[in-house]
């Protein structure tokens, strides 16, 4: 100490490993730092309420006016992307290497369905699709779920014990940009805890005694006691504790938050001299190891996901949709303001005032005294400019389409008279990016993030009961899972994006073919099956919960109408038959008489003639 300024590096015990993975952190999170301002502007104009929020407030226009062009395809392209990967049945199945692997695909594709169909898992992956729009890069971890500790067994009961992912903010993980793939390059990831979730932490690390965990968290409550008792600023020279979100590394030990960076990777130990692969390593205050184990995970990488909407050949990090659209939605805001700004000069234009006038108000009727030589003039500007909406409406929808969002996905048909299918092969084809960008998510991120969940499981899991849907017989069954259920060689393949597309178009075929002179001839539909043609529309068309197929239903409704029916037409006869219920002291025709308006007394008047026996 000197005087009153505290100089914690006397305090610190460094390691070697914590420093070296601090450095890199900083190394890689500074060869991002034009992406970063990037996103950071992208952002600016999504929740951006008028051009003083984005980069357009130096703009010389009164009007501020900003038209949320990117918030509004981020809107849609969030909202297809939803509908289209992740539908109300979800499309999952297992690919077994063997013939015993296999066998198993009915319980572990139950079970995966019972694991992604939570509410927890899409409000993630809601979160993951975002990044994906936002960021043109989202990254996963998943992790293993269970709070049944310390509950009581009803409790237990209720809780969810499984798998789930868990979203990585793409400003908190850095890697080697350079790599050849994301799998084999090392990584750090920066998470902020409470110091109380530090002490939970240590408390379940395995590779320490409870003496050295004690010391360690001792020394992490030390180092920020002495930082609190003295007031003046701390010195230290080094980057390495400059701590994004803090002003300064006093400022950080004043909080009660800690940072933690995991560092996933092969790792060269120069005390050691040996060179260690595929480990985990936790460095907190950027200069003490927390923790450092081998990756339990079978499939010998690190098990964190990502994947790029626009790739690069020879960079990790990808561009997203909207990377490309800001100077366009700069544009549109520039001329928004010019256009509103001339439209108030028009009505409130600009007067030129030639020698001298008496002050006047201008208003309807106003009368103004000018001298001699005066003259006073309205400066408007061109009226053409007025015509500024038709550009802005050619860049909203260059926008659309450059986003891989057509308008025909949005519902509007283009201009010109179609029938239902050529609709329908126009929008497949003008959806190619949109759907190349949906099988990309599909294929590099949700699949073997499912695949990741499924081995955690077979892991972790113990006797699991899930609940299984026959749609078939309509019946919902309970079903007890071990571990050995779902242990088997091969993969699990989500398959809702890679069908969307190839639904449309075969419910298209199947039309055109039963409704040519081919389907309609009786050699050739006697060669299909009504039940499982019956059955592949119930799928096509997503309709399977409404129960609409079932063999031979008809046959047994048809027989119910004319039963009915045949019931019916009894009861009229029956009733057709039936006495009148007037009694035997009139006959049929006095009784006709009577009902077509005849009195007692006759046509006439007069008194009818005397009833008969």
């Amino acid at each position: 100490m000197s005087g009153t300024t505290l100089d914690l590096e006397t305090y610190m015990k460094t390691d070697d490993l914590a420093c070296r993975i601090s450095n890199q952190w900083i190394t890689w999170n500074n060869q991002r730092q034009f992406w970063m301002k990037d996103k950071e502007e992208i952002q600016r104009y999504i929740f951006a309420t008028d051009t003083t929020k984005t980069s357009n407030s130096m703009l010389p226009w009164s009007n501020k006016t900003t038209i949320p062009k990117l918030c509004q395809i981020r809107d849609n392209l969030f909202a297809n992307y939803m509908a289209t990967m992740f539908p109300k049945n979800k499309n999952i199945i297992w690919e077994g290497s063997s013939k015993v692997d296999e066998a198993k695909s009915k319980a572990i594709e139950s079970y995966m369905t019972w694991v992604v169909d939570r509410p927890e898992f899409y409000a993630e992956m809601s979160k993951l699709v975002l990044d994906y729009i936002d960021y043109g890069n989202c990254f996963a971890i998943p992790e293993w779920f269970d709070k049944r500790s310390g509950e009581s067994d009803a409790k237990a009961a209720i809780s969810y014990v499984g798998p789930r992912i868990r979203r990585i903010n793409p400003m908190d993980i850095v890697f080697d940009p350079t790599a050849i793939t994301f799998a084999e390059a090392p990584k750090v990831i920066r998470s902020i805890i409470s110091i109380g979730e530090v002490k939970e932490l240590l408390d379940r690390v395995t590779n320490r005694d409870r003496k050295e965990t004690q010391e360690l968290y001792d020394y992490l409550f030390d180092i920020r006691k002495n930082a609190r008792a003295y007031p003046g600023e701390t010195i230290t020279k080094d980057v390495i504790y400059d701590i994004a979100g803090f002003t300064s590394f006093r400022n950080y030990l004043d909080s009660n938050n800690v940072e933690i960076l995991t560092f996933y990777g092969d790792i060269y130990n120069q005390e050691k001299d040996t060179f260690e692969r595929n480990q985990i390593v936790k460095v907190i205050d950027r200069h003490r190891v927390l923790s450092q184990e081998d990756n339990p995970s079978f499939f010998g990488t690190a098990p964190i996901y990502h994947v790029g909407w626009r790739i690069r050949p020879d960079n990790l990090w990808a561009m997203g949709p909207l990377d490309n659209l800001v100077g366009l939605q700069y544009r549109i805001d520039h001329i928004e303001n010019m256009k509103a700004d001339c439209w108030d000069l028009t009505r409130y234009p600009v007067f030129k005032v030639k020698g001298y006038v008496q002050d006047f108000d201008w208003s309807p009727g106003e009368k103004i005294f000018i001298g001699d030589d005066g003259d006073v003039e309205l400066l408007a500007p061109d009226p053409g400019v007025l015509q500024a909406n038709t550009e802005i409406a050619v860049l909203e929808q260059k926008m659309e389409e450059m986003a891989g969002s057509p308008k025909e996905a949005m519902g509007f048909r283009t201009p010109g008279e179609k029938t239902k299918y050529e609709v329908q092969r126009l929008e497949n084809a003008a959806s190619r990016i949109f759907q190349n960008k949906t099988s990309q998510y599909e294929r590099n991120f949700a699949e073997p993030i499912y695949n990741g969940m499924l081995e955690l499981a077979r892991r972790y899991m113990d006797d699991s009961v899930i609940r299984i849907f026959d749609s078939e017989f309509k019946v919902a069954d309970f079903r007890t899972l071990t571990p050995e259920d779902i242990t088997g060689n091969g993969r699990i393949k989500p398959m809702a994006a890679r069908h969307f597309a190839e639904q449309s178009q075969l419910v298209q075929d199947l039309n055109a073919f039963f409704g040519s002179a081919v389907g309609a001839d009786p050699l050739v539909l006697v060669h299909f099956s009504g039940q499982k043609i019956a059955r592949m529309f119930e799928r096509l068309l997503d309709i399977e919960e409404q129960e609409i197929v079932s063999p031979y239903i008809r046959i047994s409704e048809q027989a119910d109408m004319q039963m009915m029916s045949q019931v019916a037409n009894e009861q009229s006869q029956m009733a057709a038959t039936t006495p009148s219920g007037m009694g035997n002291d009139y006959d049929i025709n006095s009784a006709n008489t009577m009902v077509q308006g005849a009195g007692p007394e006759g046509p006439g008047g007069q008194e009818g003639p005397p009833p008969t026996g």
